[in-house]
């Protein structure tokens, strides 16, 4: 253990941190809490911090709750000769020989080992770990535990983990191994927590009520921490994984149902359905109504009746009509004498939504405005065909005066300058996370000491697994379309090689004679400028794909480029000229991905597809196919994995968005659903979001636990955390 270390001085007080001036790391004991930045930790200096916050880690408590998403069992040893299959072994034996070997194709180091015990020799390697030269040494004895994998007729370890064996307090241990970046070790990892623990175990609370403990025989919260960290042994580690499973899965339910009880108490406009006039609207529109979405409309309409906010998640698949149903309840919402918001995640979206849903609803006479960061528009009733610029005062002024029935926009929206007059209904396209307080900044406060809190709809097209929904979106009551239009065909979905491509553009050639138009995604905006190559930089980049496809491939015909990086108007122009087929061919990155709608558009060709999730494979796919005639998509991915085949496989295999979120669930967990990540959970928490019973149980705890105590007033430490999850989950 390092007796005397330095650490960076407080950048608040600039008063002298823990360890600076020589003292030992145990005299920061009085000082250091859960709060404690970890710049001001002992040995943790601008390196280590940079490199632990790209690992989610700023204050102590986050370092004590960076949990090991694995273990390495170093009490049970296996002889090398024992050794005749791949998994996980732990051997101890003397290293005879260690080098680095520079593979310049591949831009990597390789570090080799040859280590030999009395019944035989095996090699262990790690990749780009110089360093290791240094710490393991030759003649030494040590221990290694891993994964072994056959190299042609032999085996050899893979990045083990490794102890001096001499040295080692690790004899008869089990090993936590941590989530690692790049430059910090698990081993680093756990030398720091071994660290700290003493000096922060006893200031953690426990926040699961008593009775829940003893009712489920729950591992007490310091116990837990401890033994997560340093098991006694492998049972006592997965019972401190399964409490904090419990806990973060109840946390969740705790403020998901307090969110809904508090919203309970707030005041909204209550919106009569005029059904006459619903009927009026339905009857004009050019197609009929699917059953799905008449239900859905129904049930809206019916929240928008009560004197308490609505707060309804509306699900349905690519193309299912989530826009017409939002439509009607905004057409109903104004024709009672209120104001109606939209807001969607992107400006092109936004500027979608201003012209189709006015297309909608412009025969009943309706004012439409129009606000993103960089443009306001005005339809109105006088402007059946065209809509006029105005400045953003005036239009801020027809929306405080009610002169504007609707105003559809980004979150240009919820700035503090945009107030209505009587604001009954918000609208968001792909947001869910939107709190009271967001929606009672939207409404003016003048004349009134507490503004109504508008009705809340939310729109998705990304199915929401059900033990998902159930737990980050257990405060929205949930309608789902589960019904497309009829006339859709199934999407064609294929796996593709690179032997098939010419083909494949012979076909898409054959799809534009036909005046049809095509989508060629890839997964990056432009190729590595560096000189370090990685399997993420050797990825298909749009710049460059649409010099190919636009030179070499077509050039007779037009291919257009579209991402994320290019100015609001360049997007516009050339998705507007997509639209109006002056585009045959649109390369671009996954910013399609969400509600763009061209009917004529009707092949698609994902580059790297084993880079998308199941859930984003599906809202791209769902771009085409939204005509009468036939769609193809074809996916060609960067890996030949079993885990690849099996995700894209389950892509070509079904069309319904429900049953491939519930598979994306199995095979890629949950981190990357709904934005869970930003949460800063562990993975072996997130992982709990996929055992349904358990789930269940946490929210029959929390439901009980409210019941009892709604405003968790005898709670003060499960309080303090929710109100924590709430401001991560954007509740506020």
């Amino acid at each position: 253990m390092i007796n005397y270390l330095r650490c960076a001085r407080s950048s608040a007080d600039r008063t002298p941190a823990c360890g600076v001036g020589g003292r030992r790391f145990d005299s920061c004991r009085a000082r250091m809490n859960l709060s404690t930045p970890i710049n001001q930790i002992p040995s943790i200096g601008p390196f280590y911090q940079k490199k632990l916050e790209k690992l989610g880690i700023k204050r102590a408590q986050d370092l004590l709750f960076h949990f090991p998403h694995k273990y390495e069992d170093f009490s049970n040893f296996s002889s090398i000769s024992q050794i005749d299959s791949e998994g996980n072994y732990s051997i101890k034996g003397e290293v005879i020989k260690i080098e680095n070997k520079r593979i310049f194709k591949r831009k990597m180091v390789v570090t080799q080992a040859t280590i030999k015990d009395s019944s035989g020799k095996i090699d262990a390697v790690w990749f780009n770990q110089s360093y290791l030269l240094n710490k393991i040494k030759e003649k030494g004895l040590f221990i290694f535990s891993g994964k072994v994998k056959k190299r042609g007729a032999s085996f050899s370890l893979t990045n083990p983990l490794y102890q001096e064996a001499e040295k080692s307090d690790s004899l008869g241990e089990i090993i936590p191994v941590y989530p690692e970046t790049r430059g910090l070790s698990s081993k680093w990892i756990q030398s720091l927590v071994k660290k700290i623990m003493p000096l922060l175990e006893n200031q953690i609370q426990e926040m699961i009520p008593r009775e829940i403990l003893a009712k489920r025989e729950i591992m007490p919260i310091k116990k837990a921490i401890r033994e997560i960290h340093f098991p006694s042994s492998q049972e006592s580690a997965q019972k401190a994984r399964e409490r904090f499973s419990f806990e973060n899965l109840f946390l969740i339910q705790v403020t998901v149902l307090s969110e809904r009880i508090r919203l309970s108490r707030e005041k909204a406009f209550s919106v009569t359905a005029d059904i006459e006039r619903i009927k009026r609207f339905v009857e004009s529109l050019p197609f009929k109504l699917t059953d799905a979405q008449k239900k859905t409309s129904w049930r809206i309409l019916k929240d928008l009746e009560k004197s308490y906010p609505m707060n309804r998640l509306l699900e349905g698949d690519v193309g299912s009509g989530k826009t017409v149903v939002a439509a009607i309840a905004i057409l109903n919402t104004i024709k009672a004498g209120f104001q109606a918001s939209l807001m969607a995640p992107t400006e092109i979206l936004a500027k979608q939504h201003f012209n189709g849903i006015f297309d909608l609803i412009k025969r009943f006479n309706v004012n439409v405005g129009l606000l993103t960061s960089k443009e306001d528009r005005f339809y109105s009733k006088k402007l059946y065909t065209d809509f006029i610029e105005i400045s953003r005062k005036k239009l801020l002024e027809k929306v405080k005066s009610g002169d504007i029935n609707l105003l559809i926009g980004t979150h240009a929206l919820i700035q503090d300058k945009v107030k209505f007059k009587n604001l009954a209904l918000v609208v968001l396209d792909e947001q869910h996370r939107f709190g009271v307080n967001q929606r009672a900044k939207l409404t003016t406060k003048e004349g009134s000491l507490k503004p109504r809190v508008p009705h809340l709809l939310s729109m998705t097209a990304t199915p929401i697994p059900r033990t998902l929904a159930l737990s980050i979106y257990g405060d929205l009551d949930i309608s789902i379309i589960d019904e497309l239009p009829k006339g859709r065909k199934k999407i064609t979905t294929k796996i593709a090689f690179p032997e098939e491509r010419k083909e494949i553009y012979k076909f898409v050639k054959s799809e534009i004679k036909k005046k049809r138009q095509a989508f060629v995604i890839c997964p990056r905006i432009e190729s590595s400028e560096t000189s370090k190559e990685t399997k993420w930089s050797k990825l298909k980049a749009v710049k460059d794909e649409h010099d190919k496809l636009s030179k070499e491939i077509f050039p007779d015909l037009n291919v257009g480029l579209i991402h994320g990086k290019m100015k609001t108007k360049e997007k516009e122009k050339i998705m507007q000229d997509f639209k109006n087929q002056k585009v045959d061919i649109l390369v671009s990155t996954s910013v399609v991905e969400v509600g763009i709608d061209i009917p004529k558009a009707s092949v698609m060709i994902i580059e790297g597809a084993d880079r998308f999730g199941l859930a984003q494979l599906h809202q791209l796919r769902g771009r085409i196919g939204r005509n009468k005639f036939q769609s193809y998509c074809f996916l060609f991915p960067d890996s030949s994995a079993s885990k690849t085949n099996e995700r894209l496989k389950a892509l070509v295999s079904s069309n319904d968005g429900f049953s491939l979120a519930e598979k994306d669930l199995k095979i890629r967990g949950p981190g990357d659903f709904v934005g869970t990540r930003q949460w800063g959970m562990p993975d072996i928490i997130m992982d709990s979001f996929k055992d349904f019973s358990l789930v269940e149980e946490s929210k029959e705890n929390a439901k009980l636990l409210l019941e009892k105590d709604p405003f968790l007033k005898k709670h003060p430490n499960l309080k303090k955390k929710v109100d924590e999850l709430r401001e991560k989950m954007h509740l506020e």
